[in-house]
């Protein structure tokens, strides 16, 4: 009887469970994408000089000074100076590529859209004129 009630239990749990885990996993790599972005802003500061936030469809990469300088390489990124999230997830893509200044403002604005490829599930994260960076 027991080990019925326990199956039964089980087999309700189980959907909720993996849908929790999705939306966890997804809502993390939207966090890490911010990490990442705010990475950029701090390093046009303390650089003292614009920083340009690049995509190419799965990872992230810095350019010091204009959207076409080379790819910076540093700490957080790999040999090519890419920068990929965790969990096989992936920026599919950005309305544009901001540019953060020596005060940490960024232009232009822009949303950035990170995907679970499992599943399709999405979730945006936000860069404002301002420099903030948010999930909304």
């Amino acid at each position: 009887m027991a080990v019925g009630v326990i199956g039964i239990l089980t087999a309700i749990a189980v959907p909720f469970f993996l849908s929790y885990w999705r939306a966890a996993t997804l809502r993390a790599g939207a966090q890490e994408l911010a990490t990442i972005l705010n990475g950029a802003r701090q390093l046009a500061i303390s650089r003292n000089n614009s920083v340009c936030v690049t995509n190419d469809g799965t990872s992230v990469q810095y350019r010091i000074g204009t959207c076409t300088s080379p790819v910076w390489t540093g700490p957080s990124t790999d040999g090519s100076g890419a920068i990929r999230l965790s969990n096989d997830l992936r920026v599919t893509g950005s309305t544009a590529n901001p540019v953060f200044n020596y005060l940490g403002a960024a232009s232009p604005a822009a949303t950035f859209t990170v995907q679970n490829p499992r599943d399709g599930s999405t979730l945006t994260v936000t860069v404002s004129a301002s420099g903030r960076v948010s999930i909304p």
